[in-house]
């Protein structure tokens, strides 16, 4: 089989048989692979990197196929990648889903309205999916589904896109499924409200070339783990507040160091982090692979890990930590259990919020107990395979950070310097004003961006002119510390 996908196409799962989505061992992959086996069972091809181009269709670019170098439709820049049509249907006759990625870091996406994203379901069902058209750019291979990998430009429209899919594909013989592809900053700028709306199969969350990537796993400030803590965030958003209560929540890496500016990890770390979300959370689904590279069957290593964690079912773990008691002050580095659903770091009222004080490490079950805390809880239950299991999410009444600084006392700290690395809640003084770290970084200005992630509006909270007391500044500062 030729060379099928290329670089920044998004891979999901695993597998020669057709992919299952109660599983817990998927892989997605972009990739040029020249054969199809067990390793990847979803191949995103990507990108639909401009919505509205000349001729008024959309523009394509897989990099072997693109307007440049391809032939395209007459009046368009929509380019003619027919020549790929027999392999894509060779990997769905292999049991592999393929489906059309849309966006991309540097994609010329979006909508202006709902009508303009409804409108542009039919263009693309018809281009890829169940539709017609006589400018599809895979000729007769018919696309197994929609990504959305939406890096910038708001909401606007997606989730009356998704709902025009659906309909579309309601009376359909076939399945068809919608992913999403949000930055692992939780919740994600352009995608965080469309998954609350509309339904989703899958979430394939970007741990790399942000903040809170993979590099960061293991790193804690004020004793939270960076990536364990969003994939808690997912889990719970998956369980209680997903319009699609089975959607699964992929952890996605780069599949090479080339792959990425920041997140590769070696085979056997990877490996190791895949499997703790797969004891830790239910909602876990795989891993997603970023980028087309082989790197020694990486791909290959991932999911025979996940395959021997068990590929179905889940059991909740217990909950070794003491339980929570309303009142007590704990001390950074505190774990306790929270009405039976999750152990956290840190200190406070525990709560799933991402703008809390608290990072769950994982779902548990058993002597977690029940609170006296004055908090909101929402139940719902969650049925495993042998029993079911209640769990429950908190909202936290802890106010979050002001939108406007305060003022803070800057005796006894040092000025930022651009040399020194700072981990998270560090403090120094910059400009006359003291300054609060959200999280670890090195020669990222106050009130500037993070070299780490180019998105990012600054991993420093300015808490104002130095004039008061320190213990006047509000804990706050920390407390946004996945903010965007």
């Amino acid at each position: 089989m030729a060379s099928l996908f290329v670089l920044f196409a998004l891979g999901l799962l695993i597998g020669t048989r057709a992919y299952d989505g109660s599983r817990y061992d998927n892989n997605s992959y972009g990739a040029t692979h020249t054969d199809v086996d067990d390793a990847v069972d979803v191949f995103p091809v990507a990108f639909v990197d401009v919505f509205f181009s000349t001729g008024g269709l959309p523009s394509l670019n897989l990099a072997t196929c693109n307007p440049t170098d391809n032939a395209t439709f007459s009046g368009t820049l929509l380019p003619d990648c027919s020549a790929l049509a027999s392999d894509i249907e060779t990997c769905q006759a292999a049991g592999k889903l393929v489906t059309i990625s849309l966006g991309g870091a540097n994609g010329g996406v979006g909508f202006s309205s709902d009508a303009q994203g409804t409108a542009f379901a039919q263009t693309i069902w018809d281009l890829f999916l169940g539709g017609s058209s006589s400018t599809r750019p895979f000729g007769s291979a018919v696309l197994d589904g929609v990504d959305l990998d939406i890096e910038g430009g708001g909401g606007t429209g997606y989730a009356a896109f998704v709902t025009e899919i659906r309909s579309l594909a309601s009376g359909a013989s076939k399945q068809y499924y919608i992913t999403g592809a949000p930055q692992c900053v939780f919740p994600d700028a352009s995608l965080g409200s469309v998954i609350n709306t509309v339904a989703f199969d899958a979430i394939y969350g970007q741990f790399y070339n942000n903040p809170c990537g993979l590099p960061f796993f293991e790193t804690t400030s004020f004793c939270r783990h960076y990536t364990n803590a969003n994939v808690s965030f997912r889990d719970n958003w998956a369980r209680t507040t997903s319009p699609n209560p089975n959607v699964k929540v992929f952890l996605g890496a780069p599949a090479a160091s080339l792959a990425a500016g920041t997140g590769y990890q070696d085979l056997a770390t990877l490996s190791s982090y895949a499997v703790q979300m797969r004891h830790s959370f239910p909602s876990f689904g795989g891993v997603m692979l970023c980028q087309a590279y082989v790197n020694d069957r990486y791909d290959l290593g991932i999911k025979n890990a996940l395959v021997a964690a068990g590929g179905t079912g889940f059991t909740f773990p217990a909950c070794t930590a003491p339980a929570y008691v309303a009142g007590t002050a704990y001390s950074g580095g505190s774990q306790v259990s929270y009405d039976g659903c999750a152990k956290y770091y840190a200190d406070d009222v525990p709560s799933n919020d991402p703008n809390g004080d608290w990072s769950a490490i994982s779902a548990c079950a058993g002597a977690g107990g029940s609170s006296s805390s004055s908090s909101s809880k929402t139940t719902t239950s969650t049925s495993t395979t042998s029993t079911t299991h209640t769990t429950t999410t908190v909202t936290s009444t802890t106010s979050s950070a002001s939108s406007s600084p305060t003022s803070g006392s800057c005796a006894g700290l040092a000025a930022w310097s651009s040399s020194v690395a700072y981990p998270g809640g560090s403090q120094v003084t910059y400009n006359g004003d003291l300054w609060t770290s959200l999280y670890w970084s090195q020669a990222s200005t106050p009130g500037g961006q993070s070299i780490y992630w180019a998105r990012s509006a600054g991993v420093w909270v300015d808490d104002g002119p130095c004039t008061v007391s320190r213990r006047d500044v509000g804990r706050s500062s920390n407390s946004r510390f996945f903010r965007l």
